[in-house]
This record gives structure tokens, sequence and C-alpha cells, in this order.
């Protein structure tokens, strides 16, 4: 399974938000058209293989008949009070072989369980009244629509739900909490880092928020990455002026590469609006990616497989070729470190084709068109002798990809050979250091990042007198959201002394609070306090 949709409708989609507020009347909410067939043309379109419903957004509405609140479909005028949009849903994804994926918030708006707080409640006196709320719900969810292929905590989840997912879901992927199988990539572009790595330390994946960031080859533990984006700029949910931002097919493409093609999982949104239907224009783009991945990639020239160092593809002619994909049989792990493709004409010859160092699940490679009558993968430096699932060439025959070439830097630019991924981007000076509140030995500061970070993201918090200076280094640090401390989200890199934050909630409403805590032990004049968005190219 490489690609899945997301199916985001929510009350927010009758109040052109995208995090719902409790502002529109849920009595007047009748999507009417809904049509869960429809949907499931629009997965199917692309090539997804699950769907992934939100059954729950942060504002706590349900579109199931839950027992835990009032605020959910039985009080709508869907099927005047009776429909049950999950069930709808999972009996279609039965009848036509599709997975099904159930997200459901571990925040809640009812609750003041706070976004991004991953359950935690702003009052500690709701937390255990709370805690059985979610419970149930989960309970109701994987109990009653059959078994989940995937269940999503978005942004961790502290409440246990351990006992109830081993009861009902004992073989589903997880996003987030402890149980965590699988990992946000960390951003919400489309992009996955190069090198991929599927692998990271235990101490890491138990954490539930892990991501790219954490990724190690030599870790003990597998951990895929899966890679989400939107259809429409950032906007997860419908509304008349979100249709404006409909991405293009060549974006719509960049993603499938930088996911798909690095060894991710590509997870893209669907947006129904409010009659129940996704929109005709999505509809079609949704199609257009498809025809478009099935061109280019449905049918192999030529393909092999093979174990070892070196794998060779014999094509019997001269042949112009411009991409090559190649896949490790991961139920033997992820061996590969560094490679090379190669490809002659004459059996004698041979010349550099193109060059990486992760491989995975599978790695889409492209190249200006070279002729060939062999290629050779040869992996130059692996874990374990490797044991190559697939390698096949192919001949896209797209100018636009070759113009792209220059722009992807190689997927991996100047820093290919130490393998590094991390780049940045939208430096601001937050302020100087000032104001301190005098502590024992140290002095702490407060910064106030709610004006400045306005998407999930990862970004990197640091006090120095100038970007490339020497950083003053934090004893302590703490990420505040909506003015309660966030565990976990929020780790001093102890070798550069720079705060990482783990931003997974979308930040767009009119109190959204996000505040950074942190002492400092040296004392220094003049510094300035910097953050930095991390991003993959």
């Amino acid at each position: 399974m490489e690609q899945t949709m997301f199916i985001c409708l929510d009350p927010c989609t009758w109040e052109g938000i995208e995090q719902g507020d409790h502002s529109y009347p849920i009595e007047k909410m009748n999507p009417s058209k809904l049509d869960v067939n429809q949907w499931l043309d629009a997965a199917e379109a692309f090539g997804a293989k699950m769907v992934l419903f939100v059954a729950k957004h942060s504002s706590g509405f349900c579109w199931w008949n839950t027992e835990t609140t009032d605020y959910g479909i039985r009080n709508t005028a869907y099927k005047n009070g009776k429909g049950d949009v999950l069930k709808e849903l999972s009996d279609a994804c039965w009848e036509r072989g599709i997975k099904l994926g159930i997200y459901v918030y571990p925040g809640d708006l009812t609750w003041g369980a706070y976004l991004g707080g991953a359950g935690r409640t702003k009052d500690p006196a709701k937390q255990e009244g709370y805690n059985k709320v979610l419970r149930q719900q989960w309970e109701e969810v994987l109990s009653r629509y059959g078994e989940a292929t995937e269940i999503w905590f978005d942004g961790n989840c502290i409440i246990p739900i351990d006992d109830i997912k081993e009861k009902y879901a004992p073989n589903a992927i997880v996003f987030g909490s402890s149980m965590a199988n699988i990992r946000w990539v960390g951003n919400e572009r489309g992009y996955a880092p190069y090198p991929a790595w599927n692998t990271v330390k235990k101490e890491d994946g138990g954490t539930g928020s892990a991501t790219a960031a954490h990724s190690d080859p030599n870790g003990d533990m597998w951990m895929p990455l899966e890679v989400n984006t939107t259809l429409k700029d950032h906007y997860w949910f419908w509304s008349p002026e979100n249709e404006k931002h409909l991405k293009s097919l060549d974006q719509l493409l960049e993603c499938y590469y930088k996911s798909v093609g690095r060894g991710g999982l590509f997870l893209l949104n669907s947006a129904p609006d409010t009659s129940g239907l996704i929109p005709a224009a999505d509809m079609r783009l949704y199609q257009q990616l498809g025809d478009e991945i099935r061109r280019r990639f449905s049918q192999s020239i030529k393909e092999t497989s093979g174990k070892g160092e070196v794998v060779e593809l014999e094509l019997n002619k001269v042949t112009e070729i411009d991409h090559v994909i190649t896949m490790e049989d991961i139920a033997f792990g992820e061996r590969v470190r560094k490679y090379t493709i190669e490809g002659t004409k004459d059996g004698n010859n041979w010349f550099e084709i193109v060059k990486g160092i992760s491989v995975g699940h599978k790695r889409i490679d492209k190249f200006k068109p070279v002729k060939v009558r062999k290629i050779r993968f040869h992996a130059s430096e692996h874990a374990a002798p490797p044991v190559i699932k697939k390698l096949a060439v192919y001949m896209v025959g797209d100018k636009k990809d070759y113009d792209r070439l220059k722009s992807d830097k190689d997927d991996f630019g100047n820093s290919w050979e130490a393998g590094q991924s991390k780049e940045y981007i939208d430096l601001v000076e937050v302020g100087k250091v000032s104001g301190f509140v005098e502590t024992t030995n140290e002095r702490q500061f407060t910064v106030d990042l709610s004006k400045i970070i306005d998407r999930p993201g990862q970004y990197e918090l640091f006090v120095a007198k100038k970007v490339n200076g020497t950083t003053n280094k934090p004893s302590e640090a703490a990420l505040m959201l909506e003015g309660v401390e966030t565990p976990g989200f929020c780790k001093i890199d102890r070798v550069f002394g720079r705060m990482e934050l783990n931003i997974t909630a979308h930040p767009t409403m009119k109190d959204n609070s996000i505040k950074v805590i942190f002492n400092l032990a040296d004392k220094a004049q003049d510094e300035i306090v910097f953050l930095r968005k991390v991003v993959f190219n």
C-alpha cells in the first residue's frame, strides 16, 4: 500500500474555518447528497487502497451514533438524525475491497481538551471524565464497524487506549501515541526527506511523536513514514474561499515522487463540501493524478530482481530510459546505505546514470534520457547483502521532469555525501534576550510564537548573537499550548543548544497560544532569539 486518502468533513466545513468552534447550529447541517461511493471513486481514481475517515475532529463532533455526546450526527438534519456516516463508509469499503482507517481526534473542544494537547484538558479536574469519554469513543468505532486497518491519534495521545486497540484492532497500523508503528513525516507539504530511513531508535519511537527527524538507519524499531498533504494549499476542509487554492497536477506529482518515490506512504486529503460530495474539480484532479501515475509506471520496459551487492538488468537492445525504480524486499529489512545505477551500451564501457542513498520499499530515480543495453544496481555500502525485490526501467518522456532536475538539487544537493536532508526556511528574529526573570543561577525567558507559527511542522528556536554564531544553550525548555505545558513536543539538542519544536496541530484559532519558556545558564548580552522552520527538499 503506497497511497491512501484522507476524508475531512466537520462542522467547520459549514463554519468556513479549519478548527470547529461550535458557531454553526448542527441541527441545520444536512449533507443531503452525501455519497460514500463517490468518496471511494476519488480514492480509486488516484490509486489509493485505503481511506482514512475523520470520524471526529477537534470540535468533538462525531459522525457515528455515539453515546458519549449530543454533539454528533444524530442531532443533525441528515437522514432525520438516523444517519451513520461511519457505518455507510465501512459497508462501502467492505463491498469494494478498500481498506478503512479511522481518525478520532485526541482532543475535544467540548471538554476543553485543547488543540495539539494530545488529549490533555485545560482544567485538570475534567481529565478523568474526558479519559472515559475518549476511551468509549474508540471502543464504539473499533467494535461496531469491522476491523480498522489504521487508527490515527493526531499529534499523539496521552489517554491509554492500548487495551481497546488490542481487543478490536490488534493488527492495525497506528499513527501517534505510545502504540505508534508508523510516524508523521514532520510537515504537511507532502515531502519526505531523502534519505528516508524506515527505522528509529526505540526510545524515540516509543514517544508517540517521532518524525522523519528521528530516522536512523541503524535504529532498532521499524517505523515507516506517512507523508500527508492537502489538495488545496494548506486547507484540510472545504470552504468557498478554499476552492481557489487547488493544487496543480505538477505539484501533486512532485508530492508523489517525494513520498512514494522516497519509500513513504502518500496520504492525500479530500474535502467534501456542505452537500456531502467532493467537488467536481477535485474529482477531475484525482483522476488526472492517477492517470498520470499509471501512464508513467503501470508497465516497465523491463524489470528483474536479485540478491547481493550488484544486480544487473539486460534489455536485449539499446533502449532509451529516463527512470529507474528500485525496491528492496523489506521483509529482510532496509539494507542499502549507498548505491549507484550504471548503464552500458556495449556491455564493456559503463557510465554512471544516477546515485543515491536509501532505497527501502521504493526509490524512484529520474534523470535525463540515456541509451543503454544493460543497467546495473551497485550497492557500494550496505548493512547486509541487499535483497532487491524489483529493479525496473521506464521511459516517461516528460520534458518538465528534466527541467525540474536542477531545482530538485538531485534530491539532496550539496549535503549528499553526508546524507543530510535538513534545511531551513523562514528565519525570524523573535526578539532580543531581555526582560529575564532571575532565578537562582539562571535566567528564564518566555517567547510568544502565537503570531509567527501559522501551520504544523518542525521548528528550531535558538539564542545567539548572530545566526551562525555560538548558541547560548538552554538548560530547560517547555512548550506551552493554550497556556498548558505540553510535554514531549519540545526537546533540547544538547550538542547545538537548539530547542526543537514539534507543532502537530493547525494553529489557526483566534485565541491560539504557542509559547516557549526556557532557562539560560550562561549570561550574555545583546543576544537574539531566532526561530526557523525545518524543511525537506
